[in-house]
């Protein structure tokens, strides 16, 4: 899609009159608590990450019959802990390497309803005052911290807003600053929604706007804003689409190398060659997020390689694996959580991340102490120990369905999300394992007794396929070895000799050859069921249906 007339009006948003009332919510001039950096000072300041956890808006074909409320709501709650648990698998002394986005929120909404606030932004205890005032400018370390934005664990982090209008972009950014880092306008989100609401990628056309929703919060907030792009029809016009971005304002520019019209059935693959054209040509020092292909971890290395990006950006990739951004522990240390095959491949157990995840909504949400549960199993414990694991990973006795009372809504907002965030996690497996499949869709937010059920059922399932691929690469050495033996005699009988003995038995071909440790695969089918989650070989062609959110 060309992007018409690029040139801009020099008035940076007079031609957008705010109305009285907008005017009204805005009579406390906001407290400036921290110095405003721009740009690669900015960038630096925060630690130059290079893994960027993308904002997403849609979690994938489990929600996509709901209506237009119901997938927000989906989409936004729960947020804060897939954050926690990502960062979670970094050493403590990297957590901050991790840049965070939180999902996209509308200015509009976010202005003028207190109980949008409240279900999708939660950085204090207490509700946001309404208009901001000059207690809710406090230093970000205060006491009544709660999630979004928390200094301790969800740090740096950026708050994503879509927009058609400065002054709604404005004020709601307002109420965020305090607890973000910067402010990030998206101009990428190419669904449907967005073209009826006029927001997103559906932009592109009116550079006009776009420079001035920048500009506005450029100019008048307290912290930095960033902006969120797709590439155009031509480099060229990309190139100058990026230029207005930065000219606007923006201190760091993420660009998908996807169009706008790839989506879907037409996804497609991202084209990475369109951002190292854009670092080519931009100015040294523009800071810039590479995103779209990143599904594995190896991905992350192979786009900062071609792109010469400053980060690279996962989304759905994060959402299927939450591992993405944490590299393999050393040979000999991978403990009870991460599983390497015999062959090197492996990756974090689907039954350890599940462990991880619930544990976070327990102590974060719920605010109480996690059940205390029995180490993960290995095949390599006594038998004792694995007859004890066995018997607690049965789970709870079936109970008799409850009718869900609909008038019930004293859940918290931030379960909504769990079984979306689960039918992702445990993909490969509910694929196969259809009786965890129909578990977890009959779970309700906030029924963590149904929850732990899937968690047993995970561990089980997890169990018998260590145990199964244990004792068929017990069954390929002892067939390796008869192999062996057998060349080995008739080479010696053959032709006798040491030399010939060696050669003949290095050279035999093994009948049954190690089957694919790269399990349990968001991309590829295993040969045996194991509980990996991380591919580190994924199949390309099932790339291009799998990111076209991001």
């Amino acid at each position: 899609m060309a992007l018409p007339g690029l040139t801009r009006s020099t008035s940076h948003g007079a031609d957008t009159q705010p109305s009285q009332d907008r005017v009204s919510r805005d009579t406390t001039p906001p407290v400036k608590v921290r110095p405003k950096l721009h740009g690669r000072a900015f960038y630096e300041s925060l630690g130059s990450p290079k893994m960027i956890l993308a904002p997403m808006v849609d979690q994938s074909e489990f929600v996509r019959g709901l209506n237009a409320e119901a997938l927000t709501e989906s989409s936004l709650t729960a947020r804060q802990i897939w954050r926690l648990l990502t960062r979670s698998f970094l050493p403590p002394e990297r957590s901050k390497e991790l840049l965070a986005y939180t999902p996209m929120m509308h200015s509009r909404l976010f202005c003028e309803m207190a109980r949008y606030r409240e279900r999708f932004f939660q950085p204090i205890r207490s509700a946001l005052p309404s208009p901001p005032d000059a207690e809710i400018q406090k230093p970000p370390d205060r006491s009544d911290a709660y999630l979004d934005g928390h200094p301790a664990v969800d740090r740096p982090l950026f708050v994503q807003f879509c927009s058609n209008d400065p002054e709604d972009l404005l004020q709601a950014a307002r109420y965020v600053q305090p607890f973000c880092d910067a402010v990030d306008l998206n101009l990428g989100c190419p669904q449907g929604i967005a073209k009826k609401g006029n927001y997103g990628a559906f932009l592109q056309e009116d550079p006009d706007l776009i420079h001035n929703l920048i500009h506005r919060l450029y100019t008048e907030l307290d912290i930095p804003v960033t902006a969120k792009i797709r590439i155009l029809q031509s480099r060229e016009e990309t190139l100058a689409y990026a230029r207005m971005v930065l000219d606007a304002g923006a201190s760091i520019l993420t660009v998908h190398g996807r169009r706008r019209e790839q989506k879907s059935h037409n996804t497609g693959l991202a084209d990475w060659s369109v951002i190292r054209y854009l670092r080519e040509n931009l100015p040294a020092d523009t800071v810039i997020f590479a995103n779209g292909n990143i599904l594995t971890h190896d991905d992350l290395e192979a786009c900062l390689a071609a792109t010469a990006a400053d980060g690279v950006m996962s989304a759905e990739g994060n959402l299927c694996d939450p591992t993405i951004f944490a590299e393999p522990p050393p040979d000999g240390s991978e403990g009870r959580e991460y599983w390497r095959g015999r062959d090197g491949k492996g990756g974090y157990r689907m039954d350890a991340v599940l462990r991880r995840y619930l544990d976070l909504i327990y102590k974060y949400i719920l605010e109480t102490t996690p059940p205390t549960r029995p180490p993960l199993f290995l095949p390599s414990d006594p038998v004792n120990e694995q007859d004890s694991a066995e018997d607690t990973a049965e789970g709870p006795p079936p109970t008799k369905k409850q009718k869900r009372n609909k008038s019930d809504k004293s859940v918290s907002p931030n379960l909504g999300a769990m079984q979306a965030h689960l039918f992702h996690l445990l993909r490969p497996l509910v694929a196969k394992h259809t009786n965890i499949r129909d578990a977890l869709a009959k779970c309700r937010p906030g029924d963590m007794p149904a929850y732990e059920g899937i968690l047993s059922q995970v561990e089980q399932t997890t169990r018998s396929g260590l145990v199964e691929y244990e004792t068929e690469q017990s069954r390929d050495e002892a067939d390796k070895t008869t192999s062996a033996s057998t060349t080995t005699t008739t080479s010696t009988t053959s032709a006798p000799g040491p030399s010939n003995r060696t050669t003949s038995a290095y050279t035999s071909t093994n009948p049954n050859p190690e089957p694919s440790t790269t399990v349990n695969s968001t991309l590829q089918a295993p040969v045996v069921d194991l509980p990996a989650v991380h591919s580190t070989s994924p199949a390309r062609s099932h790339r291009e249906g799998l990111d076209a959110a991001e």
